[in-house]
């Protein structure tokens, strides 16, 4: 072997002892720290397939499709908010991506969502609870979360694309600019209120074991 490989496998197994003696030390420190980079190895993912997702459907009909459900109030114009806000029409062309933009969002979203659910389940928290329970109660967080950052997402959406497509001419440069920034303050949402929900729904039980009958 040489010296340099062996140099590689020293601070290899170093850095391995080093997080060991951490996480050790300061477990929930660690912990969260290993939530923080899998959550953004999942938002690089959500920024791949987002665009994907999005130049698919919009070559279909569904652009035209209005999906504008669950009214809330009104914005300040006057006209209806919308938790789920996307009329008809390209962004480009002034209108809200329709029914083709919501499911690029939410197609997006739930594929991250159910790696997300199984990266932290068996690396952060290490579960051995019922795998059954803890994806009912993230399922029913997940909607909860998904409605209340649609809602919030009605707040910014429409400034941030103005500003990136219109006030600043970016066009199509600027609403790809702008996905991504709209993405990534959703991920941003679902990072702070999802570790909370995680240390609930991913317990650990006692560990079996085999029972040795004695006659």
């Amino acid at each position: 072997m040489s010296n340099a490989k062996m140099k590689n496998n020293k601070l290899v197994a170093g850095s391995i002892d080093l997080w060991t003696h951490y996480k050790d030390k300061h477990p929930n420190i660690a912990q969260f720290l290993v939530f923080f980079m899998l959550s953004n190895g999942i938002t690089v993912l959500q920024m791949v397939l987002m665009p994907l997702f999005k130049a698919l459907f919009g070559l279909t009909s569904l652009v035209g499709t209005n999906f504008q459900i669950l009214q809330f109030g009104q914005n300040f114009d006057g006209s209806a908010y919308y938790v789920f806000d996307y009329a008809a029409g390209s962004l480009s062309s002034g209108g809200g991506g329709g029914l083709a933009y919501f499911l690029a969002v939410q197609i997006t979203i739930g594929i991250a969502q159910i790696i997300n659910f199984f990266a932290q389940r068996n690396i952060t928290f290490k579960s051995n609870g019922n795998i059954w329970t803890a994806a009912f109660w993230y399922l029913v967080a997940y909607i909860i979360i998904t409605i209340g950052a649609a809602a919030l997402q009605g707040l910014y959406k429409a400034p941030i694309y103005n500003l990136f497509m219109n006030t600043w001419g970016m066009g199509s440069v600027g609403e790809t600019t702008a996905d991504f920034i709209t993405m990534i303050i959703n991920s941003a949402i679902s990072f702070w209120v999802f570790f909370p929900i995680f240390k609930i729904i991913f317990k650990n039980g006692p560990e079996k074991q085999d029972q040795v009958k004695v006659v």
